[in-house]
């Protein structure tokens, strides 16, 4: 589930490490009840049980060409030079065709996907004749079996097609709806409501007076949460007041699997979020040794115990904190593994200096060149900063005992956007 809990020395009495605080989310949560549902809603959803096929694939003995069907044996001596003349007795269409038979020493004119008639074991590609309508001349000799999809080539009813927990991409609902599957039995898309807390914050868009900032975070996490392939209902911003951030939650929990807040979690005055959960369930604020994201909250609220997972205001420590504990619980609830991201990695393109005791993420852009993977650090590292995490497609990963990377060192990295 997470990784073995090994507290680095250096990390200051007090706070808990990156492992604690997502062992302590993982555990609490489980994958949701699967049900079925649409096939093309599934995409990207990890099958519930194993597929067995119901049907062959292809269904029926049908033509890989437009042409002729034929036996093969009154052809077996035709050539361009002495083409062999055989009577049209038919034509067959796909979705069009009628049992058809034929006897020997005919022909049939057939399409591309018809069923080929019983007495024919080839079919002649229209290139190979003189596309004759009444008669045809075939002007090669081809082998039984030549241009025909076999019953059951592809798939043979009663195989094994698809294993419990194959996450379902745009080929295997494919494969699935050619067998005839309209529904498939799959964990759902855990539905995760946003939202952020602050006076300051406005939606895109409106005006902004003197100290109002817009409200960038719930977009962002929002975002997050459907490129996890979960369903995001982003609140907005909600007032820094108690009774204000109550009703909001309460109103919203009827649609949610899991909230996600961002804001309110630190040491202020106005820190409401901190103040109203620990009176609504059993959230839990912990400081971790990481940076940026130190200040962080899990728990449940009201009866329902919905599972809530609260992140720091600023946006930087919102996007990482969402990387390092909301990405694995989406993943965990729609049964998906890994649960964490895969660190890759590459070599390091310039010195990087952290502070002992706290495990760092830093921005950095990831890439392949002709002598390998590289990482360059993003200048820039205040929380804050959303130009500079706009730039990024990874985090470089710097251990709470370690003080420096250096230029041309191999370090653990986290590319971002890239599927797992």
């Amino acid at each position: 589930m997470a990784e073995a809990r090994v507290r680095p020395s250096s990390v200051p009495d007090g706070l808990i490490t990156v492992e604690d605080h997502l062992e302590r989310i993982l555990r609490a949560l489980g994958p949701l009840e699967a049900y079925d549902q649409p096939v093309v809603e599934s995409l990207g959803l990890p099958l519930h049980e194993n597929l067995i096929a119901p049907i062959d694939l292809p269904r029926f003995d049908n033509s890989a060409m437009d042409g002729y069907a034929v036996r093969a044996e009154d052809v077996a001596d035709a050539s361009a030079s002495s083409p062999v003349t055989l009577p049209v007795v038919g034509e067959i269409h796909a979705g069009g065709a009628k049992p058809f038979a034929i006897s020997a020493g005919t022909a049939v004119k057939i399409m591309t996907g018809a069923p080929v008639p019983r007495g024919a074991d080839a079919v002649v590609p229209y290139e190979q004749t003189n596309r004759g309508s009444a008669s045809v001349e075939i002007r090669t000799a081809v082998q039984a079996g030549a241009n025909v999809r076999t019953t059951g080539s592809d798939v043979q009813a009663g195989d094994l097609v698809l294993s419990a927990g194959t996450v379902l991409g745009p080929r295997e609902i494919g494969l699935l709806a050619s067998l005839g599957s309209g529904r498939v039995r799959a964990r759902p898309r855990p539905r995760v409501v946003v939202l952020s807390t602050g006076n300051e914050l406005r939606d895109p868009g409106t005006h902004l007076e003197y100290d109002s900032i817009y409200d960038g975070n719930s977009y962002m996490l929002a975002a997050s949460v459907r490129a996890a392939g979960a369903i995001a209902y982003r609140v907005g911003a909600v007032a820094d007041d108690a009774r204000v951030l109550r009703d909001a939650l309460a109103e919203q929990l009827v649609r949610a699997d899991l909230v996600v807040t961002s804001g309110g979690v630190s040491e202020g005055d106005k820190d409401i979020v901190k103040q109203t959960l620990t009176e609504l369930g059993t959230v839990q604020f912990d400081k971790v040794a990481m940076q940026p994201g130190k200040p962080q909250g899990f728990g449940t609220l009201f009866e329902e115990e919905t599972p809530i997972i609260t992140l720091p205001g600023n946006p930087v420590s919102a996007y990482v904190s969402f990387e390092v504990f909301v990405l694995p619980a989406i993943r965990r609830m729609m049964g998906r593994t890994p649960y964490r991201r895969p660190m890759v990695h590459a070599v390091l393109a310039s010195d990087i200096q952290s502070k002992p005791g706290f495990r760092q993420y830093v921005r950095g852009f990831f890439e392949v060149t002709h002598r390998g993977a590289k990482v360059t650090p993003i200048q820039g590292h205040e929380s804050h900063r959303m130009g500079a995490l706009a730039k990024a497609n990874a985090l470089i990963v710097v251990g709470e005992d370690e003080t420096a990377l250096n230029m041309g060192d191999t370090v653990r990295t986290l590319v971002l956007d890239r599927p797992f």
